[in-house]
């Protein structure tokens, strides 16, 4: 491995505070080298940058909005286990008319009806008011 790139995730770790203890000598002393010292300024300032990188501001209500859509989603509920020989037949004529349905809201979907709505359209745009 190319021992100045040891060096940096060394110096790397230091400035993260998870540098085993083993690797402290090493890390220190690449300190003293201009490569070192310009490792720690540049991860200094990589970590700074990212602290300091604002979350973005939710549009006002969006948590009372995002409660009330999902006040109104249904629960999920279990699947029902019982009676599955029977069901397996009716699955089958089932699949079938599924299949058919689907295909229609397929099509639609490639129509440029597969525009998000409900939940969907608040978490796919949480800044918009």
């Amino acid at each position: 491995m190319d021992t100045n790139k040891k060096l940096r995730e060394h110096i790397s770790a230091l400035v993260d505070g998870e540098l085993p203890e083993a690797d402290a000598e090493l890390a220190f002393a690449a300190l003293h080298e201009t490569d070192g010292k310009q490792a720690w300024d540049l991860y200094h300032l990589i970590k700074d940058t990212l602290r300091a990188t604002p979350a973005p501001d939710l549009s006002p209500g969006f948590a009372e909005r995002l409660a009330a859509r999902l006040a109104l989603e249904p629960a999920p509920q279990p699947p029902d286990r019982s009676d599955r020989s029977s069901n397996s037949s009716s699955n089958s004529s089932s699949n079938s008319s599924s299949n058919s349905s689907s295909n229609s809201n397929s099509s639609a979907s490639s129509n440029g009806a597969n525009a998000p709505s409900g939940l969907a359209a608040i978490l796919a745009n949480p800044g918009a008011s």
